[in-house]
Parts: structure tokens; C-alpha cells; sequence
């Protein structure tokens, strides 16, 4: 079975949330066949750094990857996200 590797850049409410509370409630967030890979820091400007979480998941169902954007979106502290990447593993 294939998987698939979903980047999303995530943005912070506020640049003095602390980013390891955010990834916490990230992994919590995701359906139970989705994990994050890793996780990257991106300044963006003004103090304000976005996190970046590689998601993986398997690709033998349609529908996943819209499932984990919108329970991306219920994370609190986010306030938008953007999607960089999704390919194959």
C-alpha cells in the first residue's frame, strides 16, 4: 500500500503562541490513519514563524486528504493554512 505525504504550512494567531503547544494539538487533531512525519519552523516576519507538518496517510482511499484539512482547520491557534505539497512516499 502506498502512502501519501501532505505538506501544510499552518499560521499562528498570535507570534507568541508557543509552537510545541500548536504541534500537540495538531497530532491530536488527526484521524487515526494519518501521523505527522515532521514538523519544520518557518519565520515568516515580525517575530512570526509558521509551522510546517508533513502529514503522512495511506493513499488507497478517496476523500483523506480532505478530511485532515478540515480537522486542521477546528486546531486552535491556527488562523489559516496553506497547502505546499502532496505527493507520493
Amino acid at each position: 500500500m502506498g502512502r501519501i505525504v501532505f505538506s501544510v504550512k499552518l499560521f499562528p494567531e498570535d507570534p507568541s503562541l508557543n509552537l510545541d503547544i500548536i504541534k500537540e494539538r495538531v497530532k491530536k487533531a488527526l484521524p487515526g490513519y494519518a501521523s505527522v512525519y515532521r514538523f519544520d519552523e518557518e519565520p515568516i516576519a515580525f517575530g512570526l514563524v509558521a509551522l510546517i507538518a508533513h502529514i503522512v496517510f495511506p493513499e488507497d482511499q478517496e476523500g483523506l486528504m480532505d478530511e485532515v484539512e478540515e480537522r486542521l482547520k477546528t486546531v486552535e491557534g491556527i488562523s489559516q493554512s496553506e497547502v505546499l505539497m502532496v505527493r507520493r512516499a
